[in-house]
């Protein structure tokens, strides 16, 4: 099955419509396989953040892209896409109704970005495959996922200051963070999608704060996925 969806020969649309749940299973341990999770130097010149605006049980999809330049965050362009999907919802299998349409998002993206943050999970989902995770492991593409609420694992509340983290652990493995990203209010979930370790996730994510709680590149991904949806913006690639 992986080696249809890697080689970019076909639309995995086709293949993710038709999937059971057994299946769709099968495909998240073989890519979690080909995630690499090893710390290094990451150096972003340029980072994106990814959204999808998708009611719980339609089967349409709005996904965007949105570049920008690093570390001074500034919108540089963006990709829009409205798309179907069949998947059915089922909690912990999202990546299979969201990451098709995220997917031709990317390829509409002339210049591809050094990091891709997902609204969504990395490795801290029950089989380490959350959406970033899933998009890196067919991708090739560095990635990491920011969240608003917490999917799976267990953590201490970090202190109240801006910045502050603590561990999410599945048992004794961290497999992300709850970030503090502004004083006082409720913390974001990261955690490494592939081609970082987890204090690369953290340190780069200390770097994407803006005024609000949700980090920039997210944030800014949201309200352009938004537009879209609300008719403001068309589909396709928009310099910003």
């Amino acid at each position: 099955m992986i080696s249809y969806l890697t080689t970019g020969m076909i639309d995995i649309t086709q293949v993710y419509e038709n999937l059971t749940v057994p299946e769709a299973t099968a495909i998240q341990r073989e890519l979690r396989e080909k995630l690499d999770l090893s710390e290094r130097s990451v150096m972003p010149c340029t980072i994106a953040g990814a959204d999808i605006s998708l009611n719980l049980y339609s089967t349409t999809v709005y996904a965007g892209i949105v570049l920008l330049s690093f570390p001074d965050l500034q919108p540089i362009a963006c990709s829009l896409v409205k798309a179907e999907t069949r998947f059915p919802y089922v909690p912990g299998y999202l990546a299979f109704r969201e990451v098709p349409s995220l997917l031709k998002a990317w390829e509409m993206l002339p210049q591809k970005p050094d990091v891709l943050i997902t609204d969504g999970h990395g490795i801290a989902h029950p089989r380490r495959l959350g959406i970033a995770a899933h998009f890196g492991a067919l991708s090739g593409q560095t990635t990491m996922g920011c969240a608003k609420k917490i999917l799976f694992g267990r953590y201490h509340e970090p202190d109240t200051d801006a910045g502050s983290a603590s561990e999410i652990r599945d048992k004794a493995e961290v497999i992300g963070w709850a970030f503090r990203s502004k004083k006082n209010v409720a913390p974001v979930y990261i955690s490494p999608g592939h081609g970082m370790g987890l204090q690369n996730s953290l340190d780069i994510m200390r770097r994407c704060v803006g005024k609000y709680r949700i980090p920039e590149p997210t944030r800014l991904a949201h309200t352009y996925v938004n537009k879209f949806r609300k008719g403001e913006l068309s589909p396709g690639f928009h310099v910003l």
